[in-house]
């Protein structure tokens, strides 16, 4: 398929700020307790399922992808920033990582036990939000986890003009509803185990919402179901 037009934009800014981006992001376990425990929990759920490995999508530099591995899983970063790759390889030289997109994920029907979609979807524009959705249950295999990570909101976007020491960037960011994307996640056949939404405070600047889910062994998917708003 031909890729989207803006994965260009969020490409090449990503390659821009990438250095930057690894100076300055967290370690997972700098984050608020209630993110570690989603990751927690999202590790031991894909332990138990006996199942493949885990796909870490918008890996940026690498250091979730780290932590899934500590954790216990077999992680796989990818990402579309070639130099957010470069950054990640050369700081985790044990561990797989690979270019690529949510929109056109480099991997076979239901081959993964999981698949970690961390602050990864909030620049994709919400109309294309059901390709990316069903990317992730086509390589999930039945029984496979997701957890799902985003800022949200009451529907806003914007276009900041610069980021991550005040360099320029040039991509859009969206700020959905909760609710739109279980919603969302339902009709492309996921079965939505928990919801968990953190207000901003002192440590969160926008509002947060993860979603555990799971693919069903049994597709879900009404025939016919094509409204994602």
């Amino acid at each position: 398929m031909t890729e989207p037009s803006y994965l260009a934009e969020v490409r090449e800014s990503y390659d821009t700020v990438a250095d930057a981006y690894a100076a300055l992001v967290k370690s997972p376990t700098e984050l608020d307790p209630l993110s570690r425990s989603m990751l927690t929990a999202f590790a031991e759920l894909v332990q138990a399922s006996g199942q493949g490995p885990v796909a870490d999508l918008g890996c940026g530099p690498g250091k979730v992808t780290a932590h899934l591995a500590g954790l216990g899983v077999s992680p796989i970063g990818i990402d579309v920033s070639p130099r957010m790759i470069e950054l990640a390889r050369t700081a985790f030289p044990d561990l797989p990582f690979s270019v690529g997109s949510i929109t056109a994920l480099p991997f076979a029907d239901d081959v993964l036990g999981g698949i970690l979609a961390f602050y990864s979807i909030h620049h994709t524009p919400p109309e294309l939000l059901p390709l990316v959705f069903a990317e992730f249950h086509r390589t999930l295999a039945p029984g496979g986890r997701l957890l799902l990570v985003s800022h949200v909101g009451s529907g806003e976007h914007r276009r900041p003009e610069q980021a991550y020491g005040g360099l320029p960037v040039s991509f859009e960011s969206y700020r959905l509803p909760p609710g739109r994307h279980a919603r969302m996640l339902n009709l492309a056949g996921f079965a939505v185990d928990a919801q968990l939404v953190q207000e901003p405070d002192e440590s969160l600047t926008w509002k947060i919402a993860s979603f555990l889910a799971h693919k069903p062994t049994v597709d879900r998917r009404s025939p016919g179901a094509e409204s994602f708003s």
